[in-house]
């Protein structure tokens, strides 16, 4: 399965237009996506990218016409999900006394791979689905 890079749907291999938005789908749905939010200059696939850092996703969220890009809401959605997952787990397990301590490091790693991960699909114009997250991502970038 592969992704419009218009809308951000999931398509099915072979179809040629998008059902959702009527996009050509093609071999463009699975490279990155050279498009840009209507006129907005920063291309759909890197502003996926940037929002893997927390405060460009917030940005993303609220700016017009990045809000209304479903691919690029996923993305920032995600981003958000898992800055905060960062900072509750570094929280929790920095108050439990050394095996938290020694889980921390780990748990920090684990944020770090799987934040460059979800870029990297993103800068690929893909949809990757963190456990969790992805479906609350997803969720809330179709309640637009």
């Amino acid at each position: 399965m592969v992704y419009c890079s218009g809308c951000g749907t999931q398509v099915a291999d072979g179809v040629s237009v998008c059902p959702q938005c009527g996009k050509a789908v093609g071999s463009a749905a699975s490279t990155a996506s050279t498009t840009s939010a209507q006129g907005s200059g920063l291309s759909d696939n890197v502003a996926g990218l940037l929002s893997y850092l927390v405060v460009p996703a917030i940005i993303f969220l609220v700016m017009e016409p990045y809000n209304r890009n479903s691919f690029i809401r996923f993305h920032a959605f995600q981003g958000v999900f898992l800055g905060v997952t960062s900072i509750a787990g570094h929280i929790v397990l920095s108050l439990i006394p050394v095996i938290g301590w020694i889980i921390l490091p780990f748990f920090s790693l684990a944020i770090f791979v799987i934040a460059v991960i979800g870029a990297f699909k993103a800068f690929q114009g893909q949809k990757w689905h963190v456990p969790v997250l992805g479906d609350l991502a997803e969720k809330q970038a179709a309640a637009a």
